[in-house]
């Protein structure tokens, strides 16, 4: 059944499950993500494998929403740098999904198995990057969830290209955007600050991964207690939100200036003034030829081997949770675990219909940062949330100047079980400033 066979919004006949099988072999579940199961699938004509995504509608209206609007934004793209979507199949109970397969290995990886490592190599890698999101954002595509984790070689050969995946969060421009989301470390400042936001989000989170691959550190990183994530998050967000952070010694000894202005110029906390992806596309350091072919390998490897073996980098990353609401602060304590009769279902993580972080229906305050969801140890991105009532935590007061950033939008909430202080104090600080 060709893939165009789905017509998002219209009446149409249901696929057969034995459409799926007919065409399909599918494999073990590779891993279970919250809205969906992935598998490995081969195609029974051409033995090709793909990555088969399989939603089920019985896990609720955001479940089958998630579906419909990855269909819908990848049904869009046609990019050698954006893994394609080949096919796609609605029967009564699930959508099924079916990607081309990177067989590839991450780019930290990729790394560290290198003799050789130049600014050259990066430079490389952030201009497929940076071409694959000029594409979407021509298209008024926002990626907003750009970072290390979803780039991967599309093959094992020496010069394979970068592809870029996971399109789950991914949104239509039509107008500025206020739901935050997106992963905490590569969040832009308007977004932490709820801000309405658009495109430039995707060139932050471009100049964040340069930042890393040039140094192997994040930008904004917080020395707080790994267990202590109301206080990680509020100094990490801080930092976003002034744009604070800093070209090293030594591990940016090294690493030539015409770098360090692009990395500035993506990371400009002013979206007005960023550049865009084109732009950046167009800097001496990507198209120029300026970037260094010094071997800098050593240093770099050194600190992403320090920095991203920990399970709060690789593994337990840290998600944002869209909420358009959250209760008010008196109310937060006895109802944080119930969702509000009526409450909109326009969320950008779609979660499955017990999630208790599901949205609410009162305003909160403006100026508040946006707050985030906590995945435990070794969980992937998109797995559920253990409801333990643990990991409760918000983001407290804004930096002390106050940023331009801090304007209207809409928070999300790591709402467990229970409200925390921290959050009371996060709308309250809102309130102050506004």
């Amino acid at each position: 059944m060709p893939f165009g066979c789905l017509t998002i919004g219209e009446k149409k006949d249901y696929n057969n499950p034995s459409d799926v099988t007919d065409k399909y072999d599918l494999g073990q579940i590779v891993k279970s993500e919250e809205f969906c199961e992935i598998f490995r699938a081969k195609d029974k004509t051409t033995m090709k494998m793909y990555t088969c995504k399989k939603f089920l509608k019985k896990d609720g209206r955001k479940v089958r929403k998630a579906a419909k609007n990855e269909i819908l934004i990848l049904k869009m793209v046609k990019h050698p740098n954006i893994l394609q979507m080949v096919d796609v199949f609605e029967t009564k109970k699930e959508y099924f999904l079916f990607l081309e397969l990177a067989t590839g290995r991450e780019v930290f990886d990729w790394i560290l198995d290198q003799g050789y490592y130049s600014e050259r190599d990066t430079s490389n890698v952030v201009r497929q990057v940076l071409e694959a999101v000029a594409y979407l954002h021509s298209l008024h595509i926002v990626h907003r969830n750009l970072k290390l984790e979803n780039l991967v070689y599309y093959n094992r050969l020496k010069h394979s290209k970068i592809v870029i995946s996971d399109f789950h969060l991914a949104k239509l421009e039509n107008g500025l955007i206020k739901d935050p989301c997106g992963t905490p470390e590569y969040l832009a400042p308007e977004v932490v600050g709820r801000q309405r936001y658009g495109r430039p989000v995707d060139c932050w989170a471009t100049g964040v991964i340069m930042y890393i691959l040039l140094s192997g550190n994040p930008p904004f990183y917080d020395e707080t207690d790994d267990d202590d994530y109301e206080n990680h998050d509020k100094n990490l967000f801080r930092k976003i939100l002034a744009g604070d952070y800093e070209f090293d010694s030594p591990y940016w000894d090294e690493i030539s200036d015409s770098a360090k202005s692009l990395v500035a110029r993506l990371m400009e906390v002013d979206q007005d003034q960023r550049l865009t992806a084109q732009e950046a596309i167009n800097h001496e350091w990507i198209s120029g030829g300026a970037a260094s072919d010094k071997n800098i390998k050593e240093n770099v490897c050194a600190q992403i081997e320090k920095n991203f073996a920990r399970a709060k980098w690789k593994k337990a990353v840290r998600v944002t949770t869209i909420m358009k609401r959250l209760r008010a602060p008196e109310q937060s304590d006895s109802r944080a675990t119930s969702p509000a009769a009526g409450a909109p279902a326009d969320t950008a993580a779609p979660q499955a219909a017990n999630d208790p972080s599901a949205p609410s229906s009162a305003a909160t305050p403006e100026g508040a940062p946006a707050v985030v969801t906590e995945l435990p140890a070794g969980a992937e991105i998109g797995q559920l949330v253990p409801e333990d009532g643990a990991g409760v935590a918000a983001l407290a007061a804004e930096p002390q100047q106050p940023s331009p950033a801090l304007q209207e939008a809409e928070p999300t909430s790591r709402c467990n079980g229970e409200a925390s202080t921290a959050l009371h104090a996060a709308t309250n600080a809102g309130d102050e400033q506004g």
